[in-house]
């Protein structure tokens, strides 16, 4: 049966695509057959143009468009706004039939989410639901990307005690946009203290693969 590891951050342009094509490049070229999925992707005129387009392409998966993504809007919005503006609502069984689809394909399969946590998908008079829900659905451990710098302290350990209060089950944090300055090194250590889980990796700007051991990234995968 198919593993999963969903891919979340403490803010939309926080690097989370960049974070999880170097995740699935890494362990692809440690020979795991690793896929990728996103439910709803909003600001892209194509899903080659998209992150799902990025990703494919960076980690050398090279699966079909219709595989990656289950939903793509033209509007730069929240998806629930673009999916309310283009007339096209994102629907549960939609997301439940393509998870099967790309597990049936791949062994483990990493999920990107849309912007920060706390992020609608749906809400009209049929139906509201959130990202939050799709993990729920999924049944996925979570990993959070995060950026190294000022505030990231607030926002990474805010983002986990809030998975933490809804039941979502968090691997740790991957700190993106490293530099390794000493207030970088002791914003790692803070998050890693008042959240109680590890950073398992830092990104630094040049970065084409993680630099993290394989077996341990493969084990975060449920």
């Amino acid at each position: 049966m198919s593993k999963g590891l969903f891919i979340t951050g403490t803010g939309t342009d926080i690097g989370k695509t960049y974070v999880t094509a170097l995740l699935i490049k890494t362990l692809r070229q440690h020979g795991y057959d690793i896929g990728y999925y996103k439910a709803a992707i909003s600001g892209a005129p194509t899903v080659a143009a998209s992150d799902a387009g990025y990703v494919n392409a960076t980690a050398g998966i090279g699966e079909a468009p219709d595989l990656l993504l289950s939903y793509l809007y033209d509007h730069a919005v929240s998806p629930h706004l673009a999916a309310l503006w283009e007339h096209k609502p994102i629907e549960k069984d939609v997301i439940l039939r393509d998870w099967q689809r790309v597990t049936a394909a791949y062994p483990y399969v990493t999920v990107e989410g849309s912007g920060g946590i706390i992020c609608p998908l749906r809400d009209d008079d049929q139906a509201f639901f959130q990202l939050e829900d799709v993990i729920s659905w999924l049944h996925l451990p979570s990993l959070i990307v995060c950026p190294a710098g000022l505030g990231t302290i607030n926002g990474a350990v805010l983002t986990a005690f809030y998975m933490k209060e809804k039941g979502l089950p968090v691997q740790g944090f991957i700190v993106n946009h490293y530099t390794g300055s000493p207030m970088e090194k002791d914003n790692i250590r803070m998050i890693e203290k008042l959240s109680q889980k590890p950073v398992l990796a830092v990104v630094a700007e040049d970065d084409t693969l993680l630099h993290a051991d394989a077996a341990s990234l493969i084990s975060l995968y449920q």
